[in-house]
Parts: structure tokens; sequence; C-alpha cells
């Protein structure tokens, strides 16, 4: 399986994404200031490839499979672009991540490779596995007192579970309550700028 294996800090200020809304709080990205070269201004394509990279590197996913989602994306009815965040959005190391059972979706994929999570009482290894609405997702029984799980349920208490899905901190047990909307993707995404370049 392809990895990304770019420095976080670096490709984060490149593409101009905070860091932290990825939950890497420790990475120092602090801007150059304005001085040197003057940069040139970026083309439409530039900015529209930008932006289809800022994605891809936000949730982890290679050109093969993000261009699959845009496929599908395409053909369901309703904004592309909309569609097309939806479906990434419900991706099984998203919602890993989205509850704070890992710090980072680098490392939710990790967890979820190595069967540490179940979807309705079994046991799911595939990152991208697609949640519905009316699915469980919990640690498997023998992954709840894993050290790194612990680790970041606590740290991560602050962050609150997005209003799709239904969290129960106490039993740390989730359930998908609802499909999520573009409203509930918080990262600053001009999808549009993605679907102009796909339609090129």
């Amino acid at each position: 399986m392809a990895k990304n294996m770019q420095p976080i800090a670096k490709r984060c200020r490149a593409l101009g994404i905070s860091p932290a809304s990825m939950g890497y709080y420790k990475k120092n990205t602090e801007m150059r200031k304005p001085g040197g070269q003057m940069r040139k201004k970026k083309s439409e394509y530039a900015t529209q490839l930008q932006e289809k990279q800022k994605v891809k590197f936000v949730y982890g996913i290679m050109e093969k499979q993000f261009h699959s989602y845009y496929e599908k994306a395409a053909r369901m009815p309703g904004k592309t672009g909309d569609n097309l965040l939806v479906l990434i959005e419900r991706r099984l190391d998203n919602v890993v991540f989205r509850l704070g059972f890992a710090a980072t979706r680098r490392e939710a994929r990790q967890l979820v490779n190595h069967g540490h999570f179940t979807v309705n009482g079994r046991r799911v290894n595939i990152p991208s596995f697609q949640v519905k609405p009316g699915m469980v997702i919990a640690p498997k029984e023998s992954s709840r007192n894993l050290e790194k799980i612990k680790a970041n349920v606590e740290a991560n208490s602050f962050r609150q579970a997005p209003r799709w899905l239904e969290y129960d901190a106490a039993n740390m047990i989730a359930k998908v309550v609802a499909v999520p909307t573009r409203e509930d993707i918080d990262m600053p995404i001009e999808e549009h700028l993605i679907v102009e370049l796909y339609s090129k």
C-alpha cells in the first residue's frame, strides 16, 4: 500500500494548513516573513491543483482512490463537491480520529489497519470503510486497554464529536446517527476548485 511520507510541517506550510487542525499540535509551521524572491501569481490550474492536494493530504488519500471518490460523487444526486467531501468524511479512519481515539488521521489509519476497531461488533481493518447511519463503532474489547488508545481518549477529551456521531465516552462507543453534511466539515476547503479541475 502506498504511503505519503512527506514531512508534515513542511507540507502544511506549503498548503496553508494549520497542523493543529489535523492533530499535530507540536509541529512548528511559522510562515516565512515577506522578502527575498517575489513569487509569481498562481495560475488557475495551480490554484485548483493545490486545493485537491490539500484535501488528499489532510485525509491521507492517494490519487487513484481520490479520483475514484470523485467519480462516485459525480454520479450521486446533489453537488459533486459536497458529495466528494461527505464520502471522504465517512471513512472509518476519519471517524476514529474525529472521536478522539487517535491523535491524528495517520495514527487512526494505523490503528484501523491493525484491527483495533469494530463496526457493529465485527472487526474492520479497512481505513476507507464507509460508515452509514445506524452503525456502531467501538474499540475491540481486547484493545480498550491499549495504552495508545487510552492516552488518546484522555488527551482528546476536549474534542467534541461531530453532530452526526453520537458518542458514549464512558463506554467508548459511538453510533452514526446521520450522514454528515457539508456544514459538518470544518476544514477550509473550496471544493468547487476540485470539481473544476476534474471537469477539464
